[in-house]
C-alpha cells in the first residue's frame, strides 16, 4: 500500500467542500426565495427562473464538463468551476433586478458542471479499491448533511440577514477548497485523445432540452404547444448523440460501460431512486409547514433523522458491502426505503410529526445503506482514463432522475389536492395549500378540508415513490454482480477489478 497518496483523506476534505457548496447553495436558496422575490419584485417567470436555470446550465454541461476533465485535467477543471461558482455567487448578492440573479445562477451552473464531475472522478483515481468504499461513504455523508442541514441554514440566515447571505456563504467555502486544492491535490487525466465537439453540442442540447421539457410538465403539460417541440429536441439530439458516440473513432462518453452490469444495472436504479425521491423535501417541508405549521427553521430541523440515520446506514453499509458485496447491501437499503415510503402514505392531517419521523429515519437508514454501495459498484467498472466523463454520466442520469421525480410526484401533489378540494371552495384555495390557508382566515372548515386534502394527494406521491424504489432493488439485485459473483471468490484487497483494462481499451 505504498502506494497510497499519504494526503488522499486530507484531499477527500478537500471534494467534501467542493460537493457541499453545490448541495448548500441549491437547498438553501428555496427557503429564500419569497424574500428574494419580495425584494426584486420577481414575477411568478421570473422565480421559476432563478430556480430553473441553473438546473438546465448544470444538467446540460456534465457531461462535456466530465470529458474536459479527462482531457485536460480533473483537479484543474474543478478549480475553474470553483473559481466560476465563487465569482457568480458573490456577483449575485450584488444584482438589484431578476434578471441579473438569472445571469448570476447560469454562472453558477457552469461553475457547478464543472466541480461535480471532477469530485467523484478524483476520488476514485486517489483511493484504491479496498479504500473507496469509506471515502465514497463519507462523501455521501457529506451530502446528506447538506441536504438536510441547507434549509436550516437557509432559515437562520434568512431571519437574521437578508437572502444576500445565501450566496454570500458560499465565498469563503469556495476560498477553503480552492486554497485546499491548489496544496493538496493531485492533478489527473486521461492519455491524449482527439476532441468530440459535435458529441458535446449534441449531450448540451438533449440533455438541456429534456430537463427543460420535464421542468415544465407541471405548469404546460408533457405533450401541449411548445411541449411537444421541445420533447423532440431533447429525443432528435439524444438519440443523434448514441448514433455519434457509436460511430466516430474518438467518442467523449464511453457507451461501452452500459454493457457492463454493474454500470447499466447502478446507473438506471440509482435514476430510479431518485425519481422516488425527488420531490420527498417539497412534499414534506409543505406538510410540515401548511399541515403541522411549523417555521421554516423548525421544518428544517425535522430532517435531523435523516440525516443521523443516514449516517448510521453509510458506517453500517461500507463494512457489509466488505463482507457481502454491494449487491445486496443495495437491495437491503432499497427494500428499507420502499418500507419507509410504505409508511409515509399512512399521514393524515391529524398524524402530527411521529410518523413523518419514524419514516425519515427508515428512509435515511435506506439510503445510507443502498446509495455508497450502488455508487460504488458503478464506478467500479469505469477505467481511470475515462473517470471524469464516467462519474459525468452518472451524475446526468440521477440529475435526469430527480428532475423527473419533480415533475411527476409535483403534478400528483397538485392534481390529487385540487380533486380532493371541496368543489364549491374559492378558486385559489382549490390551487394550493398554501393559497386555501391564506383565504381561510377564520374558516377552519376550510383549513382543515385543505389539510386532508394535501395529505391525501401525499399519500398517492409516496406510494409511486414506494413502486419507483421497489423497482429499483428488483432491478439491482436481476443486473448487478458482485465479483465474487463474476470470478468465483472474493477479489484479494486492493486488487484492481480485471475488466478495467479491458474497457480502458474498448474505449479508446
Amino acid at each position: 500500500m505504498e502506494t497510497r497518496n499519504p494526503r488522499r483523506w486530507w484531499i477527500l476534505v478537500v471534494l467534501c467542500l467542493s460537493t457541499l457548496v453545490l448541495i448548500v447553495d441549491s437547498m438553501a436558496l428555496t427557503v429564500a426565495v419569497p424574500s428574494m422575490t419580495e425584494e426584486l419584485g420577481a414575477s411568478a417567470q421570473d422565480t421559476q427562473w432563478i430556480l430553473d436555470s441553473y438546473i438546465l446550465v448544470f444538467a446540460g454541461l456534465l457531461l462535456t464538463s466530465g470529458s474536459l476533465g479527462d482531457r485536460f485535467g480533473r483537479r484543474k477543471v474543478m478549480l475553474i468551476g470553483l473559481l466560476l461558482f465563487g465569482a457568480a455567487s458573490l456577483a449575485a448578492t450584488l444584482c438589484t433586478t431578476p434578471g441579473e440573479v438569472i445571469v448570476s445562477r447560469v454562472a453558477m451552473g457552469v461553475g457547478g458542471a464543472l466541480i461535480m464531475p471532477s469530485t467523484l472522478s478524483i476520488l476514485i483515481t486517489v483511493f484504491d479499491e479496498d479504500e473507496r468504499g469509506k471515502a465514497m461513504a463519507a462523501w455521501g455523508s457529506v451530502s446528506m448533511l447538506g441536504l438536510v442541514g441547507s434549509p436550516v441554514l437557509g432559515g437562520v440566515l434568512i431571519d437574521h440577514f437578508s437572502w444576500q447571505s445565501i450566496f454570500l456563504i458560499n465565498v469563503p467555502v469556495v476560498a477553503l477548497a480552492l486554497v485546499a486544492g491548489v496544496t493538496l491535490m493531485p492533478e489527473s487525466k486521461a492519455p491524449y485523445q482527439k476532441a468530440d465537439p459535435l458529441g458535446a453540442l449534441l449531450s448540451a442540447a438533449g440533455m438541456t432540452a429534456l430537463v427543460w421539457w420535464i421542468i415544465e410538465i407541471p405548469q404546460h403539460g408533457a405533450f401541449d404547444g411548445r411541449g411537444v417541440i421541445t420533447l423532440a429536441v431533447a429525443v432528435v439530439s439524444l438519440v443523434g448523440f448514441v448514433i455519434w458516440e457509436n460511430v466516430t473513432k474518438s467518442p467523449m462518453v464511453p457507451l461501452v460501460l452500459f454493457k457492463q452490469r454493474n454500470f447499466s444495472g447502478g446507473s438506471i436504479s440509482l435514476a430510479l431512486v431518485q425519481i422516488g425521491n425527488g420531490g420527498l423535501l417539497l412534499v414534506l417541508t409543505q406538510y410540515l409547514q401548511f399541515v403541522l405549521g411549523y417555521s421554516a427553521i423548525k421544518a428544517g430541523l425535522a430532517f435531523l433523522p435523516l440525516a443521523v440515520a443516514a449516517l448510521l446506514g453509510n458506517g453500517v453499509g461500507v463494512k457489509l458491502a466488505a463482507k457481502i458485496g454491494n449487491r445486496f447491501v443495495i437491495l437491503a437499503g432499497m427494500l428499507v426505503m420502499a418500507a419507509s415510503f410504505a409508511l409515509l402514505t399512512t399521514v393524515t392531517a391529524d398524524s402530527g410529526f411521529t410518523v413523518p419521523a419514524v419514516g425519515l429515519g427508515l428512509l435515511g437508514l435506506g439510503a445510507g445503506l443502498a446509495m455508497p454501495a450502488a455508487v460504488a459498484a458503478l464506478m467500479g467498472t469505469i477505467p481511470e482514463d475515462k473517470a471524469g466523463v464516467g462519474s459525468a454520466l452518472n451524475d446526468t442520469i440521477q440529475q435526469a432522475g430527480t428532475a423527473l421525480g419533480i415533475a411527476i410526484l409535483g403534478s400528483l401533489l397538485t392534481n390529487g389536492y385540487r380533486a380532493e378540494m371541496p368543489a364549491d371552495a374559492p378558486e385559489q384555495a382549490r390551487q394550493s395549500i398554501a393559497g386555501a390557508l391564506a383565504v381561510a382566515g377564520e374558516d377552519a372548515s376550510l383549513a382543515q378540508a385543505a389539510r386532508e386534502a394535501f395529505t391525501s394527494s401525499m399519500a398517492t406521491t409516496f406510494t409511486v415513490s414506494a413502486v419507483g424504489v421497489l423497482a429499483a432493488a428488483i432491478l439491482a439485485t436481476l443486473v448487478m454482480r458482485d465479483k465474487r459473483d463474476e470470478q468465483g471468490q472474493a477479489a484479494p484487497a486492493g486488487e484492481q477489478p480485471q475488466s478495467a483494462p479491458k474497457d480502458a481499451e474498448l474505449v479508446g
